[in-house]
């Protein structure tokens, strides 16, 4: 694969650290949810920073196949849901959910490019076989 950009971001600290990409651009203290007895607050965590990337980048390839296709819209939105929870017999896991809305496009067509997009997308093809993501189409 030819790699056309490299993201670098550092943690120190781990899940209650901080996080900062080599532009600084991304500058943010992390802390374990309230919900997995950590502190909480007014802080990031792991699994807000991949909801963001994923979401993002599902919404910059849909666009991308439908113009492929020459099928116009305007205002997609993806939401993405990232949980993390244990699994067995040790360790822990992820599971994400993308809503997906793409208005004026009736649903089969809005499904068509929901699953050519899924196979697309650079987060979907990391993840495939390794965390179930339910597609949602609003």
């Amino acid at each position: 694969m030819k790699i056309l950009y490299e993201a670098k971001a550092t943690v120190q600290g781990g899940r209650n650290g901080h996080v900062r990409s080599d532009d600084g651009i991304i500058d943010l203290q992390l802390a374990v949810p309230k919900s997995m007895g950590g502190p909480g607050g007014e802080k990031s965590n792991p699994e807000q920073l991949f909801a963001s990337g994923y979401a993002a980048c599902f919404d910059g390839a849909l666009n991308y196949i439908a113009n492929t296709k020459k099928i116009r819209f305007s205002g997609s939105q993806v939401t993405a849901k990232v949980g993390i929870g244990a699994i067995e017999p040790v360790g822990f896991g992820l599971k994400v959910t993308l809503e997906i809305s793409i208005p004026g496009i009736d649903r089969e067509l809005g499904w068509e490019l929901v699953q050519e997009t899924h196979k697309f997308c650079p987060y979907s093809n990391a993840i495939r076989g390794n965390v179930d993501v339910d597609l949602v189409l609003l």
